[in-house]
Order: C-alpha cells, then structure tokens, then sequence
C-alpha cells in the first residue's frame, strides 16, 4: 500500500477545526500555522477532499529540502521521484511562492522547479525531446519559507470551499468552510434550533444543514485527482458510496436564516435547493433585532455587518445596540457572532463567555461566543 504525505490546508485559526476532522476520517495528523500534515494512501486522498469541510485544498507533499542557490533548487527538485506522479503526457504548471528566503524571485524559482521536473520526466520516460503536456492536469507548486522548499501537487483542483451549490452570493460572502467552522466551534446540535439572523447568501444554514444531516461537502462536485489514472475510478466510487451510506437523511432538523435584504433571501433560497435542502431550512426577510422565539435552548449564529465602510460605523453600532436588547430576551438560547468591531461586547451590552480570533478572508476578528445553559438531558 502506497503512503503519502498530505497536507490539507486551512485558514488561519481553524488548523484545530480540520484536524479534528481529519481525526474522525481515522487519521493522525499534527498541526502547523495553516496546515494539517498527515500521511494516508489513495482512498485518504479522496475521502479527505470528500469530507473536510473546513479545509481549503488537499495537497500531496513530494519533497521538502533547504536550498539558497538555484543550483541547490534544481538539483533537490529533480531528484524527488517525479515520475511516480506524474505520467509521460502530464500538463504540469508551476506555481510560486517565496517568504522571508535567499531565492525571492518567485518567477526564477517557478522556472528553474519546472526545468528540473522535465529532465527528470525525461529520462525517467527516456525522451530524448520536448514533453507534450497534452495529458491530466497536475498543478505543483513550490513554497519557499525562510530558505525550506516544499514541493506539493494539488488534489483537489478548484478550492474546497465551493462545494457546488451556490448559484448566487451578496457582496461579502461568507466562504463555506469559515461558515463550518464557525458551527462546528458552538455548542449546537442537529436537535436543536439554530437561526442565522444575517443569512446573506444562506451559507451557515446550508452548512448546518449538511452537518446535521451528515452530508458530505464534497457530495456534489469534481475533484482534479478524479482526472489521474493512478487513482482510479474503484476508489472515487468507494469514496462516494460510503458518502451516501453515512448521510442521515431522516435527521429532522429546524434551521432558519433572515436578512433585510429581500434579494438574499431569494438568492439563499435558490442555493439551499441547489443543495437538495429546500425543504430543510427556511428563509424569511426580517430584520436582526425582530427575531423572537417561543422555544429553548436554541443557538443563534451570526456573520452580521462590521461597519467597516465609511458611512456605515454608525448605522452598524445602533443595530449591535438593537440585536443586544432583542436576544437578552432568549434567555436559555446560545449566541455567537463574528464581527471585526472591537467594540462589540460593550454595544451588545454583554461580556462574552468565550471569544476566539479567526480570519474571515483577510479581515481580522473575533468570533463572540455567549453561551446559554445547557439544555436537560432528555429522558426516553
């Protein structure tokens, strides 16, 4: 059985999030800034593009060296075992990146990297001339971070945020994985109510969704690795039959979205049936501080506006004073909120139990969790 190393990485502040994922996949993994590292053979490929939802791609780590010349580059870089995956016709682009290194000329080292690949693909193949490149799309790319060069080569193809369902977004749209992480860090659970009073393009109910139902993210696309032999289409297949035997797709749920914005709401509408989850999760315009609710021990998970736009500072302010006055009032219910604002706990009116820093994209800021009770175990 062939073992490889495997990179799935992530945005910064959620590396914990995709390693218990990875976990749960049944691999050991370790973590470091923006990534997870573990090891695992071809079925490990697929199922981990498959099932991570927080992760934004899924690479194979070929070599990782120290170099400081261009010699150096080249002669590690063709020495690594190309071959084994890469065939004679790969189409294989170069991509680039070079952090705090002596070789900072990121297009040189693209150029000296991809040299070095075809001369080994050229007597690995034994061509004497040029190769095609006509054949499945490899995408490598060399990372250069204080003078350490690592070699990957992209599984996953287009990122693994799109999952496939999201015909239309607003202006600021929440990426999917930053949408699962935030409801996989709360408390909530599939038998328990959850609303998302600034639902936007309704990606945190379409992911709860998915969550609660155990469906897996990846169920509704491509990947790249799909396109190379080695894989082999027994494998996807496995990997796509063990998706459907896991979804729960008798899991009642109650999830809900709101927004001001009529034309969210059509849009959220139309991405939940993309996601075959039409009739799980309902929309309803409203504003934030109208949401009230009869029941218990629900969960409230917001991505609201932070007022980062001239003009809009004030406007944004009076709606945290607005949101804080309305949920006090849901009591037993479990709010978290992601927002930029420093202020917030002091408009919202509240301290928070626990608050923790995430990037959305590359905006700075906290995610404000308030943490209900916990509701009473039921009795059966």
């Amino acid at each position: 059985m062939e073992t490889y190393n495997l990179i799935a990485t992530t945005a910064m502040g959620i590396e914990a999030i995709a390693a218990t994922e990875v976990k749960k996949l049944g691999y050991e993994c370790t973590v470091e800034n923006g990534k997870v590292l573990f090891t695992g053979d071809k079925l490990a490929i697929a199922r981990s593009n498959m099932w991570l939802r927080t992760a934004d791609r899924v690479k194979i780590l070929v070599g990782e060296f120290k170099a400081t010349t261009f010699d150096e580059l080249f002669e590690k870089t063709k020495a690594l075992p190309w071959e084994e995956y890469l065939p004679v016709d790969a189409e294989f682009p170069v991509q680039g990146k070079s952090v705090k290194s002596t070789l900072y000329s990121v297009p040189d080292c693209q150029a000296i990297v991809k040299k070095a690949i075809v001369e080994k693909m050229k007597k690995a193949y034994k061509q004497t001339t040029w190769l095609a490149e006509t054949g499945p799309l490899f995408k490598i790319e060399v990372s250069l971070l204080k003078d350490k060069v690592s070699l990957t080569i992209d599984t996953s193809g287009a990122g693994l945020h799109k999952r496939g369902y999201r015909i239309d977004q607003g202006e600021a749209p929440l990426k999917e994985t930053l949408a699962a992480a935030l409801i996989q860090i709360t408390n909530w659970h599939p038998d328990r109510i959850l609303h998302d009073p600034f639902c936007g393009s309704g990606t945190i109910p379409i992911e709860a969704a998915l969550i609660g139902q155990n469906i897996a993210p990846g169920f509704n696309r491509e990947f790249l690795s799909e396109t190379w032999s080695w894989m082999g289409e027994e494998i996807w297949e496995k990997v796509r039959e063990e998706a459907e035997d896991l979804a729960n797709y008798d899991q009642q749920l109650e999830i809900s979205g709101s927004d001001i914005d009529h034309r969210m709401i059509d849009i959220s509408n139309k991405n939940a049936f993309e996601a075959g989850l039409g009739d799980l999760v309902t929309f309803k315009q409203m504003r934030a501080s109208d949401f009230t609710s009869k029941k218990e021990f629900g969960v409230i998970i917001g991505n609201p506006p932070y007022g980062e736009r001239i003009g809009d500072k004030k406007e944004v302010e009076n709606m945290y004073r607005e949101i804080g006055k309305a949920f006090q009032k849901l009591d037993t219910w479990s709010i978290y909120i992601l927002t930029s604002n420093a202020e917030f706990e002091k408009l919202y009116g509240k301290e928070a139990t626990k608050k923790r820093k995430l990037f959305n994209g590359f905006i700075r800021t906290d995610y404000y969790q308030f943490w209900g009770p916990r509701p009473p175990r039921q009795s059966y």
